[in-house]
């Protein structure tokens, strides 16, 4: 299958592009910045802005299905990346023809999402982090869901919980909405997706997924994720 990668050069993106090559799948990996990723086999890379309707539209020409792993930093400015992108992505696909579209948004995306006896997390760092600092961020994230939700396209939204780099993929778990867990790898993010890619449990609809067999260090896990500069 040829597949483009959104985000391609971002911390999901690259396992998502790495996993997907070793699958056998061509990749088309849609970057912002050329010269950022090199080409190999299996690979080429496209230069776009993914909020730039005709840019994306060249770049997803001539693929199978479309992966979205773009991310934004949390800002108390409004946050557009996700919506914008969603925009632009879904009409290029309605144009080509290509009906395949994976999204990653986040388990916050679910109202109702409580982590079954996290209570530290649930009455402390979920006010505190994702519904204050992030709140700009999950507002557009929503968004990017309700377009997504409007097109015809056999679309999955994927929701992790907080992401946190670890080397390799575990036995996670996935759940329609949103699964009852804190953490997601990335590893096994891109894996989940893949795999969904292949499966098509979750078409038109969301995809919980998370880590079980290992946890973050949560201290690590705010400052890398949600205040260090990169």
């Amino acid at each position: 299958m040829r597949i483009a990668v959104f985000g391609a050069n971002g911390p999901t993106g690259r396992r998502l592009t790495d996993q997907a090559l070793a699958a056998g799948h061509e990749v088309v990996a849609v970057t912002r910045r050329a010269g950022s990723l090199a080409e190999r086999p299996g690979l080429a890379v496209a230069v776009a802005d993914a909020t730039d309707p005709a840019a994306v539209a060249a770049a997803i020409d001539g693929t199978d299905a479309v992966l979205s792993a773009l991310g934004a930093r949390f800002s108390k400015d409004t946050i557009t990346t996700y919506s914008a992108s969603a925009m632009a992505i879904t009409g290029a696909m309605a144009r080509h023809g290509v009906k395949r579209l994976l999204a990653v948004s986040s388990s916050i995306a679910d109202p109702h999402w409580r982590p079954t006896g996290a209570h530290f997390f649930n009455h402390v760092l979920d006010p505190l982090v994702n519904r204050r600092l992030g709140r700009t961020l999950h507002e557009d994230m929503r968004g990017m869901e309700d377009l997504i939700r409007q097109t015809d396209l056999d679309w999955t939204l994927v929701r992790p919980s907080g992401l946190f780099d670890h080397p390799a993929v575990t036995a996670y778990h996935t759940a329609e909405t949103s699964a009852d867990g804190v953490f997601t790898a990335r590893a096994d993010l891109a894996a989940s997706m893949l795999r969904e890619l292949e499966e098509r449990r979750y078409v038109r609809t969301a995809m919980g997924v998370i880590t079980t067999a290992v946890k973050p260090n949560i201290a690590k896990l705010i400052w890398n994720e949600g205040v260090k500069k990169k």
